[in-house]
């Protein structure tokens, strides 16, 4: 007969016959949900700013944005729900102001800006400017070396500098080759005439 260990409470394992994987499944999902207590690590991985919300929900983040900004008095939830909203846009132009929103929070408000770091890298490794991903990056880094999150952006920012390298170095080989191909064909010209 098969056996495994079940979590009932932290530090407490139990054993369980396989004919109670429902309790097991429901006492894993008890786990997951007081991980976060055990390792905090509340930031998501990069790949979350990738998936865009729907037109209505950021249009329910825009609106109540909005109607707080209307009342002179807006929340730094709500100012920070709507910028990571317009960060995962893939509309450049929303992400733009949602870095802009992320960075008056990031000076205002002291108690979040180990949280704005991050979604600043993030905002601005989505929008192709990887040395503020990576400076904003570092500095979340220098506090925090153990940080998963950071240290998978770090490697996604690291990819991309690369990438853009190659293509760069590719571009130039191009460029050389193209001025190279000209300067035979002015040569040749002027040696027949």
């Amino acid at each position: 007969m098969l056996f495994f260990l079940v979590l009932v409470q932290p530090g407490m394992w139990l054993r369980r016959d396989p004919v109670h994987h429902v309790l097991a499944a429901a006492q894993l999902l008890l786990f997951a949900s007081i991980m976060p207590s055990i390792m905090p690590t509340d930031l998501p991985y990069a790949a979350d700013a990738e998936v865009s919300l729907s037109y209505d929900e950021l249009e329910v983040l825009r609106l109540q944005y909005q109607k707080e900004l209307a009342q002179s008095h807006v929340t730094v939830q709500t100012k920070f729900n709507y910028a990571w909203g317009l960060v995962k846009s893939p509309v450049r132009e929303h992400q733009v102001e949602g870095v802009r929103l992320l960075q008056d929070i990031y000076r205002t408000e002291p108690t979040r800006r180990r949280e704005c770091l991050y979604y600043l890298a993030l905002g601005y490794y989505k929008m192709g400017n990887y040395a503020d991903a990576k400076s904003f990056n570092d500095i979340l880094l220098d506090k925090e070396p153990t940080n998963l999150q950071a240290q998978s952006l770090a490697s996604l920012v690291e990819q991309a500098v690369t990438r853009e390298g190659y293509v760069g170095m590719a571009l130039a080989g191009g460029m050389a080759a193209l001025g190279t191909v000209v300067i035979a064909g002015l040569i040749r010209r002027a040696v027949r005439k």
